[in-house]
């Protein structure tokens, strides 16, 4: 698909080689979206210095070495030398129409990468909480971005299956009955169960020590110890899978990753680094000293690989993890990590490490997709009036709940049964758009009344867009896929919406680029706003002319298309009305 800043660029490219030489031919063009014209050229500018001109006069040259009369219907010089590029209305048209026979909707076929990617990551036994709602929604988005650009993603979901806790809960789930009542919070109330465990080792000596010798026993793989383990893995299966089916997201048990599977290499990791001189004994411990991390008083900070009681932590896990990711799972150029703000120094210690060691190479690069903190209205972590993490079912569930309220009140004529499925879709888009739609890396206040909003830049405002244009092809009595044109531009809002369309490939290739997908949300966003403008200026099913209602059937077709894709690559569903 065509996209035109691109195009531009290397037009404004080959003039800047044709008018100042070939060593010109790759400086920047400097083209950007313009509210002069649909673009503007700003290279004058800066090459005027190197030329020793004055920057309109390098813009004089630029633009009489230009080609661009079959895509432009100006090019201007304006101000102190800017160029401005105004696009013909038929230029526009004829990609718009490409878009509805392009099976990818315009999103581009990059060069295939094997690209492992690290999201959700709860822990067996315990409940999800807000604070795994962005890692799980981001990395879901990325992950769809990914593929849909043609790369191979490998979903890991690292969970926390392994470690101390495991002894108390093998030994609480004996005590209660492997299969009783309260073995089955384990699948519908983890914290109950975890909760009732850690009150009866801090209360009990006979069992903490009873828990003890349990986690020695599975660490020492024995088998009764590890079906116990594997049963309460197979419990929490069924409560993270009800969740991830609630927020409509892509992992599934073929994508659990948990730290158990790194368990038999991390003796060999340890060894290794010691050998190579990378680590070393220090107070009992085993570490790694990295002089480019330092702490107050510009000492080391360790990055610790072996406890002095001879255990493992998430450094040494993390090591097997990135050395299984590029050698197992043949990530060819970046391993993505979808995880908490507070861990980004670890990860550089543990990279870093990795990178010494000589298990990742040059051409891999990890990175470490930063997740703020979710807050509430107090400016605080979002927590319940007792201070504990809010539970993600139950945040959830009160987000259907207020947008049945909302659709009930507003479509008093659908039955329960659509008026429910709709109030999921709406409930569970907004909420995922909400926290989809800030940078990843920033914090937002969680606000139910905000994201359930029908204006503004939010989940229900674009999927009414999207019911919006189905209600027009219901009450023409068409068929979106029948709609093709051709498409003609005759009106400001038509040309608008069109140049809108043709944004939407390179939008996607760069969320897949800076792993970014709020840059995708402002897109649709923008795309929404220009429909709706068209909207209200155009008339679709009354245009007098059946060539100019033909022509915006297939402009709403091509919106409506971009819209239910460009969502969907953000993990939210368009119900068919509203």
């Amino acid at each position: 698909m065509a996209d035109p800043q691109e195009i531009l660029a290397q037009r404004v490219q080959s003039a800047l080689g044709a008018a100042f030489g070939p060593d010109f031919a790759d400086t920047d063009p400097v083209i950007r979206p313009s509210q002069f014209a649909d673009f503007q050229a700003n290279a004058a500018l800066p090459l005027a210095k190197r030329l020793g001109r004055a920057p309109r006069d390098v813009a004089a040259d630029i633009v009489a070495h230009l080609d661009v009369s079959d895509m432009c219907r100006d090019a201007e010089i304006s101000g102190p030398g800017f160029i401005n590029l105004t696009l013909r209305d038929d230029w526009i048209a004829a990609r718009a129409q490409d878009l509805l026979s392009d099976p990818r909707a315009g999103i581009p076929q990059q060069e295939p990468q094997t690209i492992p990617i690290d999201y959700s990551a709860p822990n067996v036994a315990k409940e999800m909480h807000v604070g795994h709602l962005r890692t799980t929604v981001v990395g879901d988005a990325l992950a769809r971005v990914l593929e849909a650009l043609g790369h191979n993603v490998v979903r890991q979901n690292h969970i926390g299956d392994w470690g101390t806790p495991f002894g108390m809960l093998i030994e609480h789930l004996l005590d209660s009955g492997e299969h009783s009542p309260e073995a089955e919070l384990v699948k519908t109330d983890p914290n109950a169960f975890y909760q009732a465990a850690r009150t009866k080792f801090d209360a009990s000596p006979e069992f903490a020590e009873r828990a003890r010798k349990r986690v020695v026993a599975l660490q020492a793989g024995d088998p009764e110890t590890l079906r116990l383990w594997r049963e309460l893995v197979d419990l929490s299966k069924i409560y993270f899978n009800r969740v991830y089916a609630t927020l409509d997201v892509t992992l599934t048990d073929s994508d659990l990753a948990g730290e158990s599977m790194y368990n038999d290499m991390l003796p060999g990791i340890c060894d290794e680094l010691e050998d190579k001189g990378i680590a070393e004994v220090s107070e009992g411990a085993l570490c790694v000293f990295q002089p480019e991390f330092t702490g107050r008083e510009g000492k080391p900070v360790p990055l610790i690989v072996r406890k002095s009681d001879g255990g493992y932590g998430y450094g040494t896990t993390d090591l097997a993890t990135i050395r299984y990711r590029v050698e197992e799972l043949g990530a060819t150029s970046r391993v993505v990590y979808v995880v908490g703000a507070p861990q980004a120094l670890h990860f550089r210690m543990v990279w870093a490490a990795a990178r010494k060691a000589g298990w990742l190479p040059d051409r891999v690069t990890p990175i470490h997709v930063q997740i703020g903190n979710v807050l509430g209205d107090d400016g605080k972590i979002l927590r319940t009036r007792s201070g504990q993490p809010i539970r993600l079912m139950a945040l959830l569930e009160e987000a259907v709940d207020r947008a049945a309220k909302v659709v009930a009140e507003n479509r008093p004529d659908l039955d329960d049964a659509t008026r429910a499925a709709i109030a999921r879709e709406v409930g569970i888009g907004a909420v995922k758009y909400a926290d989809l739609s800030v940078s990843h890396d920033t914090e937002y206040v969680f606000d139910y009344d905000r994201m359930l909003a029908l204006n503004g830049n939010t989940g229900p405002y674009l999927q009414y867009a999207a019911a919006r244009i189905r209600s027009i092809f219901r009450k023409g009595g068409v068929d979106p896929d029948s709609a093709t044109g051709p498409i003609t531009l005759t009106e400001p809002a038509e040309r608008d919406l069109a140049l809108a369309l043709l944004g939407f490939g390179p939008v996607v290739s760069a969320v897949g680029d800076t792993l970014e997908p709020h840059r995708l949300c402002g897109y649709l966003f923008d795309l929404a706003q220009a429909f709706t403008a068209f909207f209200e200026h155009c008339p679709v099913l009354q245009a007098e002319d059946p060539a100019v209602r033909d022509s915006r059937l297939a402009l709403i077709a091509a919106t409506l298309r971009t819209l239910v894709t460009g969502l969907g690559l953000l993990g939210v569903r368009t119900p068919e009305q509203m």
